[in-house]
């Protein structure tokens, strides 16, 4: 390989967990290459919420959170994407869900006249403000920050698919790259370039269905029910066990599909709407229309409207056993992957601690 251009960090991938690797390398003035085989971003990272929820989570998802979140912070400053810090609200429509928010203590507690201030909901008995939460807008803030990190220095090579990985040497379908460390970050392909991680891991495709519509004049991102069935500072509470039962009862369908049912409102006034989840090792891309009339038809009882539809589409991100995947296939190789559907919320945390290990700690743990 003498000749070869060398890199202190080559990144497979160019996902938010993909640049979050490129951002904390260069933080540290490392050089970096990153690589994807699309010509831009067009996976998880544009396709979700763009709700960066900091205070839903407990445990090692709350200590990613909570480091992405000062990571945002920075890079909305320099990159220039919009950030909204107007924190999140998760409302309660029933007695139990209230008791759920009450037992979870992890925000502000609202009256129902507090939340519809907020939120124009129908049916509210109460609710709780997330003050730390943050909201970008996820078709803007991913391919905002990699032309901010191109203009730092960071060489990115778009059309370019990763063959295979050796300690320092990545091999792509346009040359070897010569680099000290390698990430693989390239979300549910994990099983492309290494399928024994992925079954050691149990990796497997979670895709999802959404929807875009009209806006409602929602001024932060918010929450349901559901959402407290999902997110582990409020699925833990003893209370979410008669949340879970009577959904069960009253509404199966939320559970045969699996939905989140949250929003969030872009800067252009339309409403993210969501969302659908279904499994497996690979994610048939045909899309059920009762799954969308479902959200349709939960989005029109809670505004007291029905929402006019503009865009409808299919997500899709690695899901395993275990909320992350880091795993240290040889010296100086890290593959990594945020499995379950916080990658916004998560990654650049993540990616973070990730660069730590392979470069060594900073004072105060942050590059």
């Amino acid at each position: 390989m003498t000749g070869e251009q060398r890199f202190d960090l080559a990144v497979v991938g160019a996902g938010i967990v993909g640049l979050g690797h490129a951002a904390a390398a260069v933080e540290r003035g490392l050089r970096v290459v990153a690589i994807d085989r699309a010509t831009s971003i067009t996976g998880a990272s544009v396709r979700n919420f763009g709700h960066i929820g900091t205070s839903v989570h407990t445990g090692v998802r709350k200590t990613y959170a909570e480091r992405s979140r000062e990571i945002w912070l920075r890079l909305a400053e320099r990159a220039g994407f919009w950030l909204r810090e107007t924190g999140s609200i998760l409302v309660a429509r029933h007695d139990d869900e209230m008791a759920v928010l009450e037992e979870a203590g992890v925000g502000e507690l609202l009256t129902a006249a507090q939340v519809t201030e907020h939120a124009p909901v129908v049916g509210a008995v109460g609710g709780m403000r997330r003050a730390a939460d943050l909201q970008a807008d996820p078709r803007e803030a991913a391919p905002a920050i990699a032309r901010y990190l191109e203009a730092q220095g960071v060489e990115f090579r778009w059309r370019t698919t990763a063959l295979g990985v050796e300690p320092e040497v990545l091999h792509t379908s346009r040359g070897a790259i010569v680099a000290d460390a390698i990430a693989v970050c390239v979300n549910f392909d994990v099983d492309q370039l290494f399928p024994e991680i992925a079954e050691q891991y149990g990796v497997e495709r979670c895709g999802l269905d959404m929807l875009l519509a009209d806006g409602v004049g929602l001024k932060v991102p918010l929450l349901t029910g559901t959402s407290m069935l999902r997110y582990s500072a409020f699925a833990e509470t003893s209370a979410a066990a008669a949340v879970r039962e009577r959904y069960a009862r009253e509404d199966p369908e939320l559970f045969a599909r699996d939905v989140n049912q949250m929003y969030t409102e872009r800067p252009d006034g339309t409403l993210l709407v969501g969302d659908t989840h279904y499994r497996g090792t690979a994610i048939a891309p045909f899309q059920d229309e009762e799954a969308f009339e479902l959200l349709a038809r939960l989005s029109a009882d809670l505004f007291g409207a029905p929402i006019r539809i503009r865009q409808r589409w299919q997500g899709v991100y690695a899901t395993a056993p275990d909320d992350f995947l880091i795993a240290a296939p040889a010296e100086g190789i890290r593959v990594v992957s945020v499995t379950t559907g916080i990658g916004m919320t998560t990654g650049p945390g993540l990616a973070a601690t990730v660069i730590d290990d392979l470069f060594g700690s900073t004072p105060g743990g942050t590059p």
